[in-house]
């Protein structure tokens, strides 16, 4: 288990774990969300999007990994099929300081399969062991596998059993489980997140195949009570959506989860916690043209349930005020959220 320094409470130390985690999610879960999620959660887990090895291997590096320190703990999700180029991948996120390096084998878009990666690794589990092998002996920051449960019409518990055998023999001893099967042809990456039925019972039978690694995980997962549940069989839960669109549900997991005893944040600290981090990236990225909705638009479910929520939202996404570039609208929207209430 990865061990980082991290705030400490009155009383001791907490030390980073994946018990809860934030899913790597495209357009999403960039580094300005991070920042935002980490200000609800100074523990929870987060992932970035997925970087594929192409864009580190002959692109900009930079703006392909370039995070913020207040992130970690903070892992760096990979898209490839290609041992040497992973290597290298890796061995880059571990110069940025990482702290874990992921790699995909559950994306089922088009896009991703045309790059002989993400989700269809499932069928070639040497392939995947062999990348993972070369993506350890070039760093020393753990690598993951995220991972579905089948793929296709696969329905054999034997399917992923003898993935997770086969890859774990290269060293890899953490397995997010997206429990549910990637249906290649036929559905969009949206239905793939949806339409295939749930198999928690395929994760909690992996913890009991293999008690020494560590499993988490995915896949439709919203409430603490949801979590607790899942708790009781395996070592770590992974949010996906609903962190993104309902991220104040990630406000008690420090105490819960990680015997944190500082209280957390209220939703009008978070948002005051984010406008000298808006000040600054604008300040810093201006020439880059970085707009304010960049930022903005990961913040638009932390009203989420409460009366004046809707009001909330629309000052945030008002195209004149976002172009005025002036972060005290979060203010604003935190003062018609009160009045529309």
């Amino acid at each position: 288990m990865t061990i980082i320094n991290l705030p400490t409470t009155d009383t001791a130390p907490v030390k980073a774990s994946r018990r809860l985690s934030v899913a790597p999610m495209m357009d999403w879960t960039d580094r300005h969300c991070r920042v935002f999620h980490r200000h609800i959660s100074q523990h929870t887990w987060l992932y970035t999007e997925m970087v594929t090895t192409g864009a580190l291997v002959y692109g900009d590096v930079e703006r392909h990994l370039r995070f913020n320190e207040e992130e970690h703990p903070v892992a760096l999700q990979l898209g490839g099929s290609d041992p040497a180029d992973l290597a290298t991948s890796a061995r880059l996120g571990q110069q940025w300081g990482y702290d874990e390096i992921n790699l995909n084998c559950g994306c089922p878009s088009e896009r991703v399969q045309k790059g002989a990666f993400g989700a269809c690794l499932m069928a070639e589990p040497q392939l995947v062991a062999d990348c993972v092998k070369a993506m350890r002996d070039a760093v020393s920051i753990d690598v993951t596998v995220k991972h579905r449960v089948g793929i296709d019409q696969t329905e054999s518990y034997d399917f992923v059993r003898d993935f997770v055998g086969t890859v774990a023999e290269a060293g890899c001893k953490t397995f997010i489980v997206h429990a549910r099967n990637a249906i290649l042809k036929g559905l969009s990456p949206k239905e793939n997140r949806e339409v295939p039925p749930l198999k928690y019972e395929f994760a909690y039978q992996l913890k009991r195949d293999f008690p020494d690694f560590e499993i988490i995980i995915n896949g439709g997962i919203k409430t603490e009570a949801e979590i607790d549940q899942h708790l009781q069989h395996l070592d770590g839960v992974m949010l996906g959506r609903e962190a993104y669109h309902n991220p104040f549900v990630m406000a008690g997991f420090d105490q819960r989860y990680y015997g944190d005893a500082r209280a957390p944040k209220s939703r009008e600290d978070v948002l005051e916690a984010m406008i000298p981090y808006i000040q600054a990236q604008l300040a810093q990225h201006g020439e880059r043209g970085l707009k304010l909705n960049s930022i903005t638009r990961h913040m638009l479910g932390l009203m989420t349930g409460l009366p004046g929520a809707r009001a909330f939202r629309q000052v945030l996404s008002d195209s004149k005020k976002l172009a005025l570039g002036d972060p005290g609208l979060l203010r604003e929207a935190a003062t018609r959220l009160r009045i529309a209430a």
